[in-house]
């Protein structure tokens, strides 16, 4: 369809846990739409959707993907998302580019832990929600106890807009045409129920309700809209994406009572004023000047970088000059795309609402903004909450010479992906990626492998530790050495003595009388900066403790600066000898989500993982969250163990919160290991 406006447009994003058929859902509504002639299988590898290799292998969404269809006088793009929650943060990132967040549940395993977490997401950030249940047809579904779960997971503004009927073969309406019986529930009891709760929002509505005691479905739009946007509406329509059931009934909602782009609740554009944010007014007016926001980057191993992004005011058309952020050279549009899959058809102009595409413009980035005005070079995406990528593996080219080759690759990876993240570890000499969990690290690998061509070799990254001393010492070295004509001379004695924790390093200077020259200070302290990398006891970094040098000698033909950092070090190694060392490791705040019957499991594997639970709070739907410390060196294989004890059901997040002292055992353990690996 050519021609439409943004009243006319429909964003819509599908979330939900794994298996719940969003695939199949966004094949079945292009199908009906007319967009495609036949629906593909995702077992075949055949969908719109899922035409990345690497999802028709593993026969899953790994990506989110962008289709659009038309119906009637409605053009409704619809973003697939993945569902496993390894693959958050490719969901999370296409919220902010929809009005409306449906959550597919499957009829046969009701509702579900990534459910719910987006379902609190999605609140949190005023988004538009409803809920679809689909696979309705299936074997032993008990769709009455369903729709309880949904009430009682995510509330009683969760009401019923149609209801499955003749044995799921059929879906009644219950807002426009509330005729005809269901299998559970009466139509007429949820016509009214879903009336109440709209005019709730609108007095007029329903003083009008109250005297008149009907209100015409047309009457209710705005009013409908506005309870979708405040949350206190949440629509639940019944589908099966394999059959067909109930499919033009969820098309007929989204094109009728689903908030369009002048309505739905924009997500929070900030200016920078000196140090303050002001909000930014969003007017969806194609006159305007331009602002858009970039959601997702891919690479097309055809059209190379690919930028998609969802316009929120002014037109782009193909003779557009935008920048990127506070860019300050301009790119030319040139090829401007609407995406169906991995096919690209070239668009004449973007409007308001629109979601599109550039392509080869290196410079876009995922969360950029793309404006025309030079006065919008500070304007941003407030921050998304992604999850933390905890999980992590240290990667290493398996050829040599082709690290610049595995740079490359892990870049495109964190350009794709908000929650792969690259750390440089030049302590332990580690490329390390990180990211939401096994699976979302060994697809990446996979990616890595058989798209970009790089093979890898991995091992779990190194903990980091850090050696410290917990008492004042004195040290003292004698650098003497004559190799026949010019020696080496330098002697240093300092002290060291222990900091705060996170205090850091300290080197300060008391020599007087110029005992040591001035010009060889610079010397001691690199002798002795030398060790703070490579450790002392057991090769991990020192940190927090205060070096200071106070005496020692030179000599007037055989000092030189190697002299000095010789004995430095060495001096430096004899007072943390003295020094009673120990090793620092890093304790983690860790948050966990479970059901409350896991708790007993978690909480005891927990002690048995030398944590310490500070505190258990009640969340909703019978969810319970565990909150205490754990040594991060214990958490190594906790994301599987936790999906071993929860079914996959559980969820954790964790930061860095201190150091403490390593228990003997373990700090003896690693100081014989680091001194057989010396004598080496």
């Amino acid at each position: 369809m050519s021609g439409y406006t943004t009243k006319d447009i429909r964003n819509v994003a599908l979330v939900g846990h794994a298996g719940s058929g969003k695939t199949s859902l966004t094949e079945a509504l292009l199908k009906h739409a007319g967009a495609i002639n036949n629906a593909g299988s995702v077992t075949r590898g055949t969908t719109v959707s899922d035409f990345d290799p690497l999802e028709q292998k593993h026969q899953h969404s790994l990506r989110s993907t962008v289709v659009n269809l038309d119906y009637g006088a409605k053009h409704i793009n619809v973003i697939d998302t993945p569902g496993y929650p390894d693959f958050l943060g490719q969901t999370l990132s296409v919220l902010p580019a929809v009005e409306t967040m449906a959550v597919v549940i499957n009829a046969q395993h009701g509702v579900e832990m990534l459910a719910r977490r987006l379902m609190d997401w999605a609140s949190e950030q005023s988004l538009c929600r409803m809920i679809v249940v689909n696979k309705i047809d299936a074997e032993e579904v008990n769709l009455e106890a369903v729709f309880k779960s949904i009430q009682e997971a995510f509330g009683k503004e969760c009401l019923a807009i149609n209801l499955p009927s003749k044995g799921a073969t059929e879906v009644v309406d219950c807002f426009f045409n509330p005729s005809g019986e269901s299998d559970f529930l009466s139509v007429a009891d949820a016509h009214t129920a879903v009336i109440d709760q709209t005019v709730e929002v609108d007095e007029e509505l329903m003083e009008m309700y109250l005297e008149q005691g009907e209100i015409a479905p047309e009457q209710l739009h705005d009013a409908f809209e506005k309870a979708l946007r405040e949350g206190h509406l949440v629509p639940v329509c019944f589908v099966s994406a394999e059959t067909g059931t109930g499919i033009k009934e969820f098309l007929d909602i989204v094109a009728k009572l689903l908030p369009n782009p002048t309505e739905g609740n924009p997500p929070a554009l900030v200016k920078l004023n000196g140090s303050d944010e002001i909000s930014i007014e969003l007017k969806p007016d194609p006159d305007s000047h331009i602002l858009a926001h970039v959601f997702k980057v891919t690479f097309d191993p055809y059209v190379g970088k690919l930028g998609i992004f969802r316009i929120y005011q002014g037109t782009v058309d193909k003779d557009s000059e935008l920048f990127i952020n506070d860019g300050r050279k301009a790119f030319k549009v040139g090829h401007l795309f609407a995406l169906q899959g991995k096919k690209n058809d070239e668009i004449p102009q973007g409007i308001p609402g629109d979601i599109c595409a550039i392509a080869k413009v290196p410079d876009v980035r995922f969360n950029g903004i793309l404006h025309n005005f030079h006065d919008e070079d500070d304007v941003h995406l407030k921050p998304m909450n992604f999850p933390m990528p905890l999980a992590g593996l240290a990667v290493l080219a398996e050829k040599r010479g082709e690290e610049q080759k595995l740079s490359e690759a892990l870049e495109k990876l964190s350009e794709e992906d908000p929650c792969i993240k690259i750390e440089r570890d030049s302590a332990a000499n580690e490329t390390v990626l990180r990211g939401l969990g096994d699976l979302h690290l060994r697809t990446a690998i996979e990616r890595m492998e058989e798209l970009y061509n790089v093979s890898v070799q991995t091992k779990p990254p190194t903990v980091p530790y850090r050696e410290t001393i917990t008492k004042k010492a004195e040290g003292h070295h004698r650098h003497k050495k004559q190799t026949g004509g010019a020696g080496q001379f330098g002697e240093v004695y300092l002290n060291v003595e222990p900091l705060d924790r996170g205090s850091g390093f300290e080197f300060v200077n008391k020599v007087v009388g110029g005992v040591i020259p001035s010009g060889y200070i610079p010397s001691v302290e690199k002798g002795v900066r030398q060790l703070l990398g490579s450790g002392a006891i057991a090769g991990f970094p020192v940190q927090d403790i205060r070096v200071t040098v106070y005496d020692g000698k030179y000599h007037t033909v055989d000092s030189n600066e190697i002299s000095f950092i010789t004995a430095g070090r060495k001096a430096f190694i004899d007072a943390i000898s003295k020094a009673k060392p120990i090793v620092l490791e890093p304790i983690v705040n860790l948050e966990i989500t479970i059901a409350n019957d896991h708790m007993g499991d978690i909480t005891g594997d927990l002690s048995s993982r030398r944590g310490r639970v500070s505190n258990t709070d009640v969340v909703s739907g019978g969810m319970v969250t565990v909150k205490g410390q754990v040594p991060l060196a214990e958490l190594s294989d906790y994301q599987s163990r936790l999906k071993s004890m929860t079914g996959g059901e559980g969820s954790f997040t964790m930061e860095i919160s201190h150091y403490e002292q390593t228990p003997a055992t373990i700090q003896k353990e690693m100081v014989s290991k680091y001194q057989n690996k010396e004598s080496d």
